[in-house]
């Protein structure tokens, strides 16, 4: 009962925080309609039974069983996750598998996503420099359109160099909005 209650309030906490930072960049619908997916049965029960606290349930899934269902399911229906734009590319023989552009209002939702979960899992040890960390440690292995690249690694910058008041501002108005 403990790993119900503890996921459920991880995942409402985590969907507060999104929300609240798309709010401040304007992105209304997109913060309401955040993960909704982490509430289907596919989603929610792995996070139930492999529920931790201080990491994602789908890691602990992945270590169990070689995969993650949950998070197959989740990004295939998520479109702030940089997994939902792999496809194959037109470019080189063979057509080999890469990212693809993702819309700049999904780039800006991932860096909210980034943000809120580097707050969920490390709570009292995050600093605005915590998302570009996590970033920077994964990167490697990403497969992610240049432009979507350059795009977040400058969000993630200021939000280590400026703070979120003025990172969340100049999204709304440069990035989203390209008001000056």
């Amino acid at each position: 009962m403990s790993n119900f209650w503890g996921h459920f309030t991880t995942i409402n906490h985590h969907k507060r925080l999104v929300m609240r930072h798309c709010f401040q960049m304007g992105l209304y619908k997109q913060g309401i309609l955040h993960d909704m997916s982490k509430y289907s049965p596919t989603e929610f029960w792995v996070g139930v039974k492999y529920f931790q606290g201080d990491r994602s349930p789908n890691n602990a899934e992945r270590e169990a069983n070689g995969v993650s269902l949950a998070w197959l399911h989740h990004k295939g229906r998520n479109k702030h996750h940089l997994e939902y734009w792999i496809d194959y590319t037109l470019e080189g023989e063979g057509s080999p598998m890469g990212g693809m552009e993702m819309p700049v209002k999904y780039v800006c939702e991932m860096f909210a996503d980034r943000i809120a979960a580097s707050k969920t899992y490390q709570k009292d040890a995050y600093t605005d420099r915590s998302p570009l960390e996590y970033y920077e440690k994964s990167f490697d292995h990403y497969m992610i359109h240049p432009k979507t690249a350059k795009l977040l690694e400058e969000m993630l910058t200021m939000l280590a160099e400026k703070g979120e008041k003025e990172t969340f501002l100049y999204i709304r108005k440069n990035i989203l909005h390209n008001k000056k």
